[in-house]
């Protein structure tokens, strides 16, 4: 009688279709290279375990909801010489999610912020950790949303507890009343618990300009996101280029 005629229901009963998917491929391999039991069995597991890591992986991918696949394998470095890779790289490393310490990504229009962002939140994913990203305009849109259909202390509990929160183009719009209010309270409440990445074409002691109708919150806001902060500075031109469009050099940015 065939092994596998009674072990496929009992391996998907049991909800192991880890084990279930590479059974034929590691019994071939087990008869081959006259594997001991236990070293089949081994292998078995060790897929099992694999294909749950995978799942959970692409579960946590799904939920930080990034823009694009951008990972630091397609960072071009060369396009910004005067980059600390040194605290990039560090970065990487996810350090600075235990030490719940803030994260600035500024620069010019086009230089890789977005990317640089994404690819940092990438790297926190494969590390095993949540992560969610959203540009200022959806993360205040999400307030919106949430108030109207009544589950705004929900939404920002899930906003406080996330390990890294990654807001996109931070600054870029004026924050008014009453999302200057939920911003203030998410950080307040992530303040040296959690980290918060910012990406922002604005210099950091620009950003007061974006809370027009309560400049006292915007400061106590600006200031808990400054305090302990990373940050990482692109220049350059801008990256985003019509097809067949050459990249001006630095010299020739200089000389404009």
């Amino acid at each position: 009688m065939n092994p596998f005629t009674e072990l496929t229901p009992l391996l998907k009963t049991l909800r192991l279709s880890g084990m279930l998917d590479s059974l034929e491929a590691r019994n071939r391999q087990a008869l081959s290279e006259q594997l001991a039991p236990t070293e089949f069995l081994t292998l078995l597991v060790q897929d099992e375990i694999a294909r749950r890591e995978q799942h959970k992986f692409s579960r946590r991918l799904r939920r930080a909801a990034f823009h694009s696949a951008k990972t630091i394998e397609q960072f071009d470095f060369t396009a910004t010489p005067t980059l600390n890779r040194t605290l990039v790289h560090d970065l990487l490393t996810c350090r600075f999610i235990g030490e719940a310490a803030p994260v600035h990504i500024v620069g010019p229009v086009g230089t890789g912020k977005s990317h640089l962002a994404q690819a940092i939140g990438h790297q926190a994913v494969r590390q095993g950790y949540d992560v969610h990203f959203a540009t200022q305009s959806e993360l205040l849109g999400a307030f919106t949303r949430a108030r109207l259909s009544g589950v705004h202390a929900r939404r920002m509990r899930m906003l406080v507890k996330v390990p890294l929160l990654v807001i996109d183009d931070f600054a870029l719009k004026p924050i008014r009343s009453p999302h200057d209010d939920d911003l203030h309270e998410l950080i307040a409440a992530r303040y040296e618990r959690l980290p918060t990445l910012l990406t922002s074409n604005l210099a950091s002691d620009e950003w007061h300009e974006a809370f027009p109708d309560n400049k006292l919150l915007g400061a106590a806001t600006i200031d808990r996101l400054n305090h302990g902060a990373y940050s990482i500075t692109l220049d350059g031109p801008s990256r985003r280029l019509p097809r067949g469009a050459t990249p001006p050099t630095r010299a020739s940015t200089k000389a404009r």
